[in-house]
């Protein structure tokens, strides 16, 4: 276990990072910032629950996941605006098949996804392209794949039907792909 200097030391550096996930998630700086700060405070008043199976990061993270879905739950005494979608995603979901409604093209070879997503650089343009994703779209996607949510929880928290929310999801794979495909697999 690291002293409480370097343990402060260490949170530090974490939370640009913490910052920038919650608020991808929450889409409310005010709201990511509380999530954070109690996050480390967690961490903070009870040192000794870091028992170093995991990397510090790991430990953290996997405390403000645990902030995020709280705050999430308790927005349901609230009703959020709803903005409409962003337009051009049909556009772009009609440019990936042709007339008869096949593919344009496999997906390029990505390589070794494994080797990949243990790099540093790939988080941070998976991060770009998730912000670029319209807010409902990239919420719901963070929901279901990094907050690991059940289809049913984020259908009730959102008030989407199951099969509105495999669209988003579908589209925000697409979009994510491409972007992905353009500005991560595209470079090496």
């Amino acid at each position: 276990m690291p002293s409480i200097t370097d343990l402060h030391q260490q949170l530090e550096t974490l939370r640009p990072g913490l910052f920038r996930f919650a608020q991808l998630q929450l889409r409310n700086e005010s709201a990511a910032e509380d999530a954070v700060q109690e996050t480390l405070l967690a961490v903070l008043e009870k040192p000794d629950s870091f028992a170093g199976n995991s990397s510090l990061r790991t430990y953290v993270t996997g405390i403000l996941k645990f902030k995020i879905i709280d705050h999430l739950r308790s927005l349901k005494k609230e009703k959020p605006l709803e903005t409409k979608e962003d337009e051009s995603e049909d556009d772009l979901i009609d440019s990936l098949f042709n007339a008869n409604g096949h593919v344009i093209g496999n997906p390029p070879s990505w390589g070794a996804p494994e080797a990949a997503l243990q790099q540093k650089d790939f988080f941070r343009v998976l991060e770009v392209c998730l912000e670029n994703l319209p807010a409902k779209t990239a919420r719901v996607f963070m929901m279901r794949e990094w907050l690991e949510l059940e289809t049913e929880e984020i259908c009730k928290e959102l008030e989407l039907t199951t099969s509105n929310l495999w669209v988003v999801l579908y589209r925000a794979r697409l979009r994510l792909r491409e972007c992905l495909d353009l500005n991560w697999f595209g470079h090496k």
